[in-house]
């Protein structure tokens, strides 16, 4: 049996990363200047991780870059002020709220209040409808990054994308207003036949029954794990959006790892994008691109 292709993400996040650069020093040439905002209320070791790699970027770039911290117990209010004080900042042309967030601070709170130009996940009900529209102010960065990846592995393997996509069939599994939802609308958009699956699928008992129509399959379950070789059928591309931190019980050291278990799923897939190298490289590229895109409009 042979074994499937590793889609590397780290070769397609430095092209995009030449392009940033050259487009950030035309911007700064006209006196436009990027800044990043990122919002952490917590200490969730995923989003403590994303944020220092958003930081290094930014830094690399020569963007304004800035980090609010909130502890755990901060107030719903005071996520709200800090928020409200990243929209007047006119440093920051975007502004990322991590997730997860403390259960009692409303996601939906903090979305309703960023100001949607400088929304750059498309979170703000405005962005997300204008998504829907097919008419996105703003691509949310990982399910962009998920079809950028899926777009260059095509191409590198004689593939046309958009043939490709027209009639495919592309299952996600998890519903994330910033990642599940964003994805079908990406697929639709493509002509591709989209199945959208979450937890209540898989207590169902039906979870399978979708992954297994699969020519694309795309997770961001937040389950480590999840999906192993009997999950899918031979020849589908496999996208692992999940970021899951788990101890090793020898090393005691904290790793992340993926919704897919990558070893059992690439002897029967075309293609699998590993965690760490895979998706994950793009998403960070493609946020700081929306952040010089928001500065530009």
């Amino acid at each position: 049996m042979s074994i499937g292709q590793a889609i590397d993400g780290r070769p397609m996040a430095k092209g995009l990363l030449e392009q940033l650069r050259r487009d950030i020093e035309e911007l700064s040439s006209a006196g436009r200047h990027p800044g990043l905002a990122v919002l952490l209320v917590g200490d969730d070791y995923a989003a403590r991780a994303y944020e220092r790699r958003l930081r290094s970027i930014a830094e690399e770039l020569g963007c304004h870059y800035v980090h609010e911290r909130l502890d755990g117990t901060a107030a719903e209010a005071d996520a709200l002020a800090a928020v409200g004080k990243l929209n007047a900042d006119p440093r920051i042309s975007g502004v990322l709220v991590l997730r997860p967030l403390p259960d009692h601070i409303s996601e939906e709170a903090l979305y309703r209040i960023l100001d949607p130009r400088k929304d750059i996940e498309s979170v703000h009900p405005l962005n997300a409808g204008l998504l829907a529209l097919g008419e996105p102010r703003f691509i949310p960065s990982t399910p962009a990054a998920a079809f950028h990846m899926l777009d260059q592995y095509l191409v590198s393997v004689g593939r046309d994308p958009v043939e490709f996509y027209d009639g495919a069939t592309i299952v996600l599994v998890g519903r994330s207003n910033n990642v599940g939802k964003p994805g079908v609308w990406l697929g639709l958009e493509r002509n591709a036949t989209v199945i959208s699956c979450n937890h209540h699928t898989y207590d169902a008992g039906k979870l399978r029954d979708f992954t297994h129509q699969a020519d694309v399959l795309i997770v961001a379950a937040g389950v480590p794990g999840l999906i192993t070789s009997a999950d899918v059928k031979p020849g589908v591309i496999v996208i692992d959006i999940g970021i899951n931190p788990v101890k090793d019980e020898t090393s005691g050291k904290t790793r992340l790892v993926g919704d897919v278990d990558y070893p059992s799923v690439i002897e029967v897939a075309a293609a699998v994008s590993p965690v760490p190298g895979g998706v994950g490289p793009i998403t960070d590229v493609w946020l700081l691109r929306n952040t010089v895109l928001a500065a530009e409009q």
